[in-house]
């Protein structure tokens, strides 16, 4: 198998476990440089359309053809804060066991050795969106740290004293998929990625995390919905991604 025929199987496993992550939900919404939760997002609302559900909103930012805003930033601001916005994604350069997120750099601030983009709206976002899915395609000590140089966007603290209807859902990697525990503030290893082991999550997880007792594997997309993901999601998906969609075309081809 070649790398790029393992890259493509390893991002339709991730988008197909998206789909299933925003089932039943009412308007979800996509920041960008999010090809992968693009995808998982638009496979959900395609499934829900053909399973006769109720139809899935999704705002993808910087898309014309998905995404009604004229204002992003602002207009999903509004939208968060007065409670119109069921899910959201958010990444970071390092995430630690308590649901920290840093998206400022690596080391004592303000001297980082390493600086990232910052912040933006993330802070905002994680206290209001009821299901944050925490996404990062890479799982390494790097990323997932015992404890995030910054605090970004903190997770949720049970002494904190204040209203928070949103939080952390989940964190999803390229190798398994977490649920958060609010009460415990902890995170929970529920599901393996196809090819992943529990040795290997512990030896490259920097956080202590609890184990489910039903652990068990990924769900992995059946023929139908793998034709679904290289047919009309990827045609979508490519209105705004074009490059990700041409690699994963080359890929199928191969």
């Amino acid at each position: 198998m070649s790398a790029n025929v393992a890259e493509l199987q390893s991002h339709e496993l991730l988008a197909f476990t998206i789909a299933g992550l925003l089932r039943g939900l009412r308007q979800v919404a996509v920041g960008a440089s999010s090809p992968i939760p693009g995808s998982g997002a638009l496979l959900a609302r395609l499934l829900a359309e053909r399973a006769g559900e109720r139809p899935l909103r999704l705002q993808i930012l910087g898309s014309r053809a998905h995404n009604t805003f004229t204002n992003g930033g602002v207009e999903i601001f509004d939208m968060i804060g007065t409670g119109r916005i069921d899910a959201f994604f958010l990444g970071g350069g390092q995430l630690d066991g308590q649901a920290n997120i840093n998206l400022v750099g690596i080391g004592d601030y303000p001297t980082h050795s390493v600086r990232w983009p910052g912040s933006f709206g993330s802070a905002y976002l994680y206290h209001l969106v009821p299901h944050v899915i925490l996404f990062r395609e890479e799982h390494s000590r790097r990323v997932l740290v015992p404890r995030v140089d910054f605090v970004s966007a903190a997770g949720p603290r049970p002494d904190a004293g204040h209203h928070r209807p949103g939080g952390p859902y989940g964190l999803l990697t390229n190798r398994c998929f977490f649920r958060f525990d609010r009460d415990k503030a902890r995170f929970r290893l529920v599901s393996l990625h196809p090819g992943h082991t529990l040795e290997e999550i512990r030896d490259e997880t920097g956080f202590e995390f609890d184990i489910d007792p039903m652990l068990g594997p990924t769900a992995v997309p059946d023929p139908e919905t793998l034709a679904l993901l290289r047919g009309p999601v990827l045609d979508q998906i490519a209105e705004t991604y074009p490059k990700f969609a041409e690699m994963a075309r080359a890929a199928v081809a191969a």
